[in-house]
């Protein structure tokens, strides 16, 4: 049975000068970078890791990182579906990587 993609982190207008994020991102939702974290589907602001439930199958996680040429005049706190929709003509490359995980 497939339920439907459950957004783990939302993070936009990282500096294109960043090269990494280093572990424990805070669940500010203005890093100290600069970036902006937006609103997950657990309904918070920040990153909510990998935690299938118990017995259930592997899970893919995907993560994409968009290039994009100008910020996004968006607020703190925005949902994926905002983020995409203020990305439209901006994308200039992107990338993705996928893991899986299962308790």
């Amino acid at each position: 049975m497939k339920r439907g993609t459950f957004t783990h982190w939302v993070l936009f207008n990282v500096s294109s000068g960043s090269r990494e994020l280093g572990e424990g991102v805070p669940a500010d939702v203005v890093l100290p970078i600069g970036a902006r974290q937006g609103t997950n589907s657990f309904g918070d602001v920040g990153y909510g890791g990998a935690c299938p439930p118990p017995g259930d199958r592997e899970h893919r996680y995907v993560f994409r990182l968009y290039a994009l040429d100008s910020d996004l005049a968006l607020e703190p706190g925005a949902r994926k579906e905002q983020v995409l929709d203020a990305m439209q003509d901006h994308v200039l490359a992107e990338a993705q990587l996928t893991g899986k995980y299962k308790r």
